[in-house]
């Protein structure tokens, strides 16, 4: 096992988090969005833990960058994200994931999946409070203490200001920092998202908190940030639909002096993540032109990507490519 000495959020400084998106923020994707330079650190997907303890091995297999010191290949830092309802398993589970070589444990409570939810897992913890608080406290003991533990949140079950009572529980339970998801597991991912309400929060905590939900352009981080007061943002779906989004983002906030066209090569952005998807070969799935399209379609959805009823039938990734540059 190798151990570096990765940063992910520290008290008083800005950071920028990939946010963990399952089945799309994988080991390449991670690597790729490392390539481009503006996040702080990754999350990975959920490693589910149910009625065992995961052993060593999982880590390994799901969590590549693990045997080389929680980076990508391109330098990102990647902290493990575990999700279950039992603290003896977690806490068992993230000692494996530390033994594996992670750097960081981060606790899922938000995931609204229903399949997920009735398992006793994810945002189904958000309706019992002081269970948040006993799973992050048997963390938290089990691991060495100066590695972070940090939990995700979202505002609630189905009311937003549930929010004060599970972070609190949160940061009893020793969370390092919270990430809170600005919308209630009723809400799944439709809107609004009440960003005041993670303002609210912040300033009872103590601890960093970290910013997420619907920021789709550079004018939804300002309000963001206008609105929570925070300086840690976590974005997903946003930074694929415009892949410039974290580099506007990461400059605003003195991560980075690196400046970015205007118009989006989505050529060399669908390459890299070719590149790394060649690499792990072997490690995860070769779904190559089924995740290419995944990419463009989120931009269709929800940037300015105009150009998906073309590439959307191609069946090899010479092909999209040849749809691609022929349109450019």
């Amino acid at each position: 096992m190798i151990r570096s000495n990765v940063r992910f959020v520290v008290p008083g400084e800005p950071s920028l988090a990939l946010a963990p998106m399952d089945g799309i923020t994988d080991a390449p994707m991670r690597a790729a969005q490392g390539a481009i330079g503006a996040f702080s650190y990754a999350v990975t997907e959920f490693v589910r833990v149910s009625v065992h303890t995961l052993p060593q091995k999982v880590f390994r297999r799901d969590i590549p960058e693990l045997a080389h010191g929680a980076l990508t290949p391109t330098g990102l830092p990647v902290q493990v994200q575990i999700l279950g309802g039992d603290p003896n398993h977690m806490a068992a589970s993230a000692v494996n994931a530390v033994k594996a070589g992670a750097c960081g444990i981060d606790l899922n409570f938000g995931c609204p999946a229903p399949t997920v939810n009735r398992n006793d897992g994810g945002a189904s913890l958000l309706r019992t409070p002081c269970r948040i608080r006993d799973i992050v406290r048997a963390v938290r003991d089990a691991v060495p203490e100066e590695l972070p533990v940090s939990a995700k949140l979202r505002l609630g079950w189905d009311t937003i200001d549930a929010i004060h009572e599970t972070a609190a529980m949160a940061v009893a339970g020793g969370a390092d920092w919270i990430t809170i998801h600005a919308r209630t597991r009723v809400q799944g991912y439709a809107p609004p998202v009440y960003w005041p309400a993670i303002g609210k929060v912040r300033a009872t905590l103590g601890v960093p908190v970290v910013a997420n939900g619907d920021i789709w352009t550079f004018d939804d981080f300002q309000r963001c940030r206008d609105e929570t007061g925070c300086q840690n943002f976590m974005i997903g779906r946003g930074a694929l639909a415009n892949p410039h989004l974290p580099h506007q983002v990461a400059h605003e906030l003195g991560l980075t002096t690196k400046t970015e066209p205007v118009a989006t090569d989505w050529v060399s952005v669908l390459q890299l993540l070719m590149h790394w998807t060649e690499h792990y070969a072997g490690r995860v799935p070769m779904a190559t032109v089924k995740r290419l399209k995944q990419w463009l379609k989120l931009a269709s959805a929800f940037g300015e990507f105009d150009r998906f009823d073309a590439v959307k039938l191609a069946t090899t990734p010479d092909e999209l490519f040849a749809i691609l540059a022929e349109q450019a």
